[in-house]
């Protein structure tokens, strides 16, 4: 059931910034299901070598260039998801810092057992 739950938050985490965010585009509730799977697995996958190799640049910015390697992950995941699309980098940046802060949020309030 938590797993249920997680992907549901992601899902409205998804459907949240699109509504907010011109460029970060959903097709809808399914293409939001799919997208938050997505963004799942590339987060798990791929984030953290990106995450590695980026990790002096990371220091010097004193681990502002994380912002940087989500919006990277966000365009990743809407290449490879049908029905989720975002149009440039500056709606990647403003939808990676809603993305964690309605997933916080949301998290926060749909989180306990």
């Amino acid at each position: 059931m938590n797993l249920i739950l997680q992907w549901l938050v992601a899902t409205l985490t998804v459907l949240l910034t699109a509504y907010f965010v011109p460029g970060f585009k959903v097709s809808g509730l399914s293409g939001a299901l799919v997208a938050s799977v997505v963004i799942g697995l590339a987060n798990l996958l791929i984030r953290p070598f990106l995450l590695f190799i980026t990790l002096p640049i990371n220091i010097l910015t004193l681990g502002l260039f994380t912002w940087v390697v989500n919006a990277a992950t966000l365009r990743l995941a809407a290449f490879f998801s049908p029905g989720f699309s975002i149009n440039g980098w500056i709606p990647a940046l403003v939808g990676a810092f809603l993305v964690s802060l309605f997933g916080t949020l949301l998290y926060a309030v749909f989180g306990r057992s």
